[in-house]
């Protein structure tokens, strides 16, 4: 298998901002740290629910370099780099190698629609400029570009994309990647309701940020499954579910800050227009919170 630094849980953290509407990396760290000794087996700063579409160039070195300090090589970090063109996800993508990246994240973020060999052509010019390995990220429902199966297999061919994130929530996509490569892809889940059916579907890792408020039922999910205990791995997911579909309903950012809030931790402010949930939602979350405890 090509170079694959990840394999596991691999958390997001959020994005806090203070009262002013600045990066609040004070409590980036605090909120990062947990992720690390609760036994995540990898932090992902800059994904969607670091909100890395709302943040400007300075800020996200800020969180870039904020990350590895604070990891100081305990796990590996994988920084999320993408941006609307070539050019910028190459400058982040450097960025984040200097600073001690194990590798990066890049979703085809499209304002026009991107045909499959402009994908191609914005991956390899990436990979030319780097030495460590890419994952490539398919969300269509953030990033407005669905990569199908077929072009996913292509982009393995360029030698620095060793991983593939899916996040479509398809998991005959996942078996058929595995089907067609065998052990010759990683690919990571990147849709939380199907953590379960994606481990069955032979995935390496799973990108969440549900570790923020559950991480030993996000670990003890990945210790069943490596131990071959199918019948602990489906009680263990099935009390996180509920919560699961919560945070893709609801939106990662805003679920992570009430849910950090009902367990009584500080979580900072949203950047607007993302505004907080509402009093029915939280209620709501308070009761997911607590049939899972």
């Amino acid at each position: 298998m090509k170079n694959v630094p990840f394999k596991g849980v691999i958390a997001y953290p959020i994005t806090p901002f203070d009262e002013n509407d600045k990066v609040d990396i004070n409590l980036y760290k605090v909120l990062l740290e947990k992720l690390i000794v609760t036994g995540a087996h990898g932090v992902a700063p800059l994904g969607s629910a670091g909100v890395m579409p709302y943040l400007s160039d300075a800020e996200k070195e800020e969180i870039t370099e904020a990350t590895i300090k604070q990891v100081d090589g305990r796990i590996p970090v994988l920084v999320g780099v993408s941006n609307l063109t070539t050019a910028k996800t190459i400058e982040h993508a450097i960025f984040a190698e200097k600073a001690g990246a194990a590798a990066v994240m890049i979703i085809p973020m499209s304002y026009w629609k991107l045909t499959d060999e402009e994908i191609i052509q914005h991956y390899d010019a990436v990979a030319s400029k780097i030495s460590i390995p890419i994952m490539a990220y398919n969300n269509p429902a953030t990033g407005g570009v669905d990569m199908s199966p077929t072009l996913l297999k292509k982009l393995l061919e360029i030698p620095n994309v060793t991983m593939i994130k899916e996040s479509t929530g398809d998991v005959q996509r996942m078996h058929y990647l595995k089907k067609e490569l065998g052990d010759e892809v990683s690919f990571y889940n990147g849709s939380n309701p199907l953590a379960l059916a994606a481990f069955a579907a032979g995935a390496t890792g799973w990108c969440t940020t549900a570790p923020n408020l559950i991480p030993k039922l996000n670990v003890d999910l990945y210790n069943a499954i490596e131990n071959n205990d199918l019948e602990e791995a489906q009680k263990i997911f099935y009390k996180q579910v509920n919560l699961l579909k919560f945070m893709v309903n609801k939106g990662l950012p805003r679920v992570i800050k009430a849910g950090l809030e009902i367990q009584g931790k500080y979580a900072g402010y949203l950047r607007s227009p993302l505004k907080a949930l509402s009093d029915s939602e939280t209620e709501e979350l308070k009761m997911i919170l607590k049939n899972i405890e």
